[in-house]
């Protein structure tokens, strides 16, 4: 393929890249797994002096081993740093150093930093391109490279320091917390073989974090003088941890392999519940209810138990036998939403006048606590609309696709809904603001369309 200096500016500027976009991969929601997150990442930000509820976390459907920072105060976990982590501890250790990103500042300055290494690149790229012009096409090529080189090392020498600053600081954050920074030492020393391999066969984590013997021995250096760093994982906290990832290989991987990892012969909670989700997803069911059942009997107010047990059941389409197992996921889970989102999901199904007046207020409740839950803005939708309650559908619709991007779908109903609306009402100023948002972001997409 001909390199244009189109493709050459657009492959000097990726060396630029801080942060992974998120693009293929696919937002993995679970109620446990966000509680979990919760649990072990609030006392790493309010060490940091972060407020807790000011950051968020994600979890991404992708096999590597990746962890990264991204707009503003959110941090992303791939799947595969779990099913890679062999404690509790390797992942809080991971989370602690990107927490150091964040209250580092990285993201602002890095972009500012940025902006001075494109400089000196786009210089030699266009005193390269002016030589090869001019019919010095060695002498413009080797400006082109010897510019790049500059520019990487610029940029590197700075991410060198950026990584050394967040490391001490997540240090100091596990200390704060109590928590060993064994954990992170041995996350990096799963991740230290890999910078021999070639770019493309690196787990991206070794790409955006660069390690070598130094940093570690440096890290080892600060971790060992904590008072906790012989401290072991804390036991509630690392059975939470293999409970997670054990239903998360179950959900990810092939039946076979999920059993091949947790045999019949592991009778520990983790492992049947790994086996929970590979029977499902076999389509076994009798044998994923008998595993998950016999994990009801273990903990019998465990919600999550009671929210596997009822997808089960919905999924085989026994939806009213689902309802009171949805129900008491909620009540244990103190009313989280994603769980009294399948609860809403469930008897909106059954399409029945009561059910749906018996799923407004609770999918409602949903969408208060979570706002960008376009599922259970679908539901409430299809319940407004089935009781006649047409505005209120068409606002939640729009709320369901401002949820999710779609600025002209969100802009139609909010517009619909306003129609029908009592002017001046809570919901009447809520259509107003998303038609006004969804507005703005039609017309920040057109002006970008004018400038392509």
């Amino acid at each position: 393929m001909r390199f244009t200096p189109y493709r050459l500016l657009l492959s000097i500027l990726a060396m630029f890249a801080f942060i992974y976009p998120v693009k293929a991969q696919s937002l993995l929601r679970d109620a446990e797994t966000e509680a979990f997150f919760r649990e072990i990442s609030d006392p790493i930000f309010e060490a940091a002096g972060l407020t807790p509820t000011s950051v968020d976390m994600y979890l991404l459907g992708d096999q590597s081993l990746n962890a990264f920072v991204t707009g503003g105060q959110n941090i992303f976990i791939h799947s595969g740093l779990i099913l890679a982590s062999d404690d509790v501890n390797q992942l809080v250790g991971v989370i602690a150093h990107e927490t150091g990103h964040i209250a580092g500042g990285h993201l602002v300055r890095n972009s500012d930093y940025a902006s001075v290494s494109t400089a000196t690149a786009l210089t030699s790229l266009v005193l390269g391109a002016a030589a090869i012009l001019a019919g010095s096409a060695d002498a413009g090529i080797g400006i082109i490279s010897a510019g790049q080189s500059v520019a990487q090392r610029q940029y590197l020498a700075y991410n060198r320091v950026q990584e050394s600053s967040a490391d001490i600081a997540g240090i100091q954050y596990l200390e704060a917390a109590g928590v060993s920074g064994q954990g992170l030492i041995q996350f990096f020393d799963k991740l230290r073989d890999q910078e021999i391999l070639a770019q493309v066969r690196q787990d991206p984590y070794v790409r955006s974090h660069p390690l070598n013997r130094q940093r570690i021995l440096s890290l080892q250096e600060g971790v060992s003088k904590s008072p906790y760093f012989h401290t072991p994982p804390n036991k509630i906290n690392n059975e939470r941890f293999n409970r997670i990832k054990a239903k998360l290989a179950g959900y990810l991987y092939g039946p076979q392999r999920t059993l091949r990892i947790y045999p019949v012969s592991d009778q520990s909670q983790s492992a049947k519940y790994a086996r929970v989700y590979a029977y499902h997803k076999a389509l076994e069911w009798d044998l994923a209810m008998t595993e998950v059942d016999s994990l009801i009997e273990l903990e019998p107010e465990n919600p999550y138990y009671y929210e596997i047990k009822g997808q089960i059941l919905f999924e085989q389409g026994k939806v009213k036998e689902a309802v009171p197992v949805f129900e008491r996921a909620a009540h244990y889970s103190n009313n989280q939403p994603l769980i009294m989102t399948a609860l809403g999901q469930a008897l909106v199904s059954l399409e029945d006048n009561e059910l749906m007046k018996r799923a407004i207020p609770i999918l409602e409740n949903a969408t208060r606590q979570d706002r960008g839950n376009a599922f259970a803005w679908f539901n409430l939708a299809k319940a407004y609309s089935w009781i006649e309650k047409t505005p209120e559908a068409n606002l939640a619709t729009a709320e369901r696709f401002y949820a999710v991007g779609g600025a002209g779908q969100a802009a139609y109903h909010a517009t619909q809904a306003i129609k029908g609306l009592k002017p001046g009402t809570t919901d009447w100023l809520r259509a107003q603001d998303i038609l006004v948002f969804a507005e703005q972001a039609i017309e920040t997409q057109r002006g970008r369309r004018r400038r392509r």
